[in-house]
């Protein structure tokens, strides 16, 4: 840039920085650190100054002020007297000039699609609108309430977690260590809740409950690994396990979950979601439990128990997680911290034998080391505190409001539909009519304010069922979900058949 920037253009500029939640100081560094790094600003020309600034910005002067002498302390800018400020040029030293014009290609370019392993792509996902938060009516899983947030709390715990003593502690490289804190509050305070005792080497975090099944997969899967997956279930954990063996093998699943047949035995590895069956939300019955363990035993499988919601029960008492049952050692189990605070936080756990962790902390060095340092430490201080306890208390209390409150919606607004009986969790599993096709319902609820989730992508792709689809109610208000359900009802009512 060869002059000056106008006062208008300065005020464009700021506003892309308008709304992202920084002071106004904070919102004229960025705008200014932006315009130095890329190179927008000549060295030979002064900035505006801070009386210029602020009148085209429509800020205080001192603001202004305040923010430019942060930024000279910084080394971003220099002060000379009588002169202004000037974008210091020690600031862009060492760095590569962008090319003036683009070199002529020479060779060929690379045929990337045939040195692909496999498509994640291609892959059958769940999808999810990135702005769901604008919608009036997100029956959308797995996202939270900002309004059941326990920021305060949250805050308290990020704050002491920044103290100079614990910078000392998570700053580190930890390779292949995890916060010793949060093992210990996960092994005393979380695991108790679920029956399911372990020592500290028998514990790994993770980035969330993926992270999680991925390592596993890396360590013990290979292209001929017969694994055994849950139809309908998991579509990630079923992408994941797809990705590196090309044995899947579809179990079945009824109201009491995943089926203990002769399918199970031809398996080396079985996944299994029992506390809340994904995407049906139906418990596994403790006998059952107890089948699948003997069965495992007298098969010689393994089961990857993804302990998927059990914190939030609304019917009857707690059954045990089938690792608790478990005198064999044939249960990995895996769980996840951070879905019920929110799921942007990306905390979770693998508890096996400790052969197994010891590998997975192996497996997991060579992926990213370990999770974050700061956040585990936070993590353990938000539970040590009793504050995650506080928040499932909350949470059990709002989504057994909201879960009743959408049973009796679906039974006055949509009698068409046959939704299973909602015993926990925060979603709704429901079956349509058979000329219901579940995607074409969510694009056309779409301009009714309202986002609903189509079942057919939890289906293995031989069997394709497109009338069934899942209402989660863990982001909308209980105020909403009657009106969001008469809303989905009119969609419905547009595919109907006529006649």
């Amino acid at each position: 840039m060869s002059s000056k920037m106008s006062g208008t253009m300065w005020n464009q500029f700021f506003q892309r920085w308008a709304g992202n939640g920084l002071s106004l100081q904070g919102q004229i560094r960025q705008m200014l650190v932006s315009a130095i790094l890329d190179g927008q600003l000549p060295l030979e020309l002064p900035i505006p100054s801070s009386r210029e600034m602020a009148a085209q910005l429509d800020v205080a002067r001192n603001t202004v002020v305040i923010a430019y002498q942060q930024l000279v302390d910084e080394g971003y800018l220099v002060s000379r007297e009588r002169k202004g400020y000037f974008v210091n040029p020690n600031i862009l030293a060492g760095r590569v000039a962008p090319p003036k014009t683009q070199a002529e290609a020479v060779g060929y370019s690379p045929e990337w699609s045939r040195r692909f392993r496999f498509r994640p792509t291609l892959q059958r996902n769940i999808r999810k609108r990135a702005d769901w938060q604008r919608f009036p009516y997100p029956f959308v899983y797995g996202q939270f309430d900002a309004g059941l947030f326990p920021t305060a709390d949250w805050r308290e715990c990020c704050m002491k977690t920044l103290s100079v003593l614990e910078i000392g502690e998570w700053a580190q490289d930890m390779i292949l260590r995890d916060d010793d804190s949060l093992v210990q509050q996960i092994r005393t305070r979380v695991l108790p809740r679920r029956g399911v005792w372990a020592d500290d080497d028998e514990i790994v975090i993770t980035v969330g409950t993926q992270q999680a099944l991925y390592l596993l997969a890396d360590l013990l899967v290979s292209t001929d690994t017969p694994v055994g997956m849950e139809n309908p279930g998991y579509p990630d954990a079923r992408n994941i396990f797809s990705s590196r063996s090309e044995r899947i093998v579809d179990l079945k699943v009824d109201e009491g979950g995943l089926v203990v047949d002769a399918a199970l035995g031809g398996c080396d590895y079985v996944y299994v979601t029992p506390s809340h069956q994904c995407p049906t939300t139906v418990t596994m019955p403790l006998e059952r439990r107890e089948a699948l363990l003997r069965m495992a035993d007298e098969a010689d499988f393994i089961l990857i128990e993804d302990d998927y919601e059990s914190e939030n029960r609304t019917e009857g008492e707690a059954i045990p997680a089938l690792k608790s049952l478990d005198r064999s050692g044939r249960v990995i189990y895996i769980g996840s911290l951070s879905k019920t605070l929110a799921p942007g936080v990306r905390l979770g756990y693998v508890v096996g034998p400790a052969e197994v962790i010891r590998e997975l902390r192996g497996a997991r060095r060579l992926n990213l080391r370990h999770p974050t340092a700061y956040m585990q430490r936070v993590f353990a201080l938000f539970l040590s505190l009793g504050h995650y306890d506080a928040l499932l208390r909350r949470l059990s209390h709002a989504h057994q409001e909201r879960a009743r409150a959408l049973a009796a919606a679906l039974a006055a607004r949509l009698p068409e539909l046959r939704p299973v009986p909602i015993s926990g969790g925060s979603s709704c599993w429901v079956e349509g009519p058979t000329w219901l096709d579940a995607e074409a319902l969510a694009l056309a609820a779409e301009p009714h304010g309202v986002l609903i989730e189509p079942g057919n992508v939890f289906f293995s792709a031989s069997t394709p069922t497109r009338n069934c689809l899942r209402l989660g109610f863990s982001a909308i208000a209980t105020e909403r979900i009657e009106e969001g359900v008469e809303r989905l009802a009119i969609a419905l009512r547009e595919l109907a058949p006529r006649g």
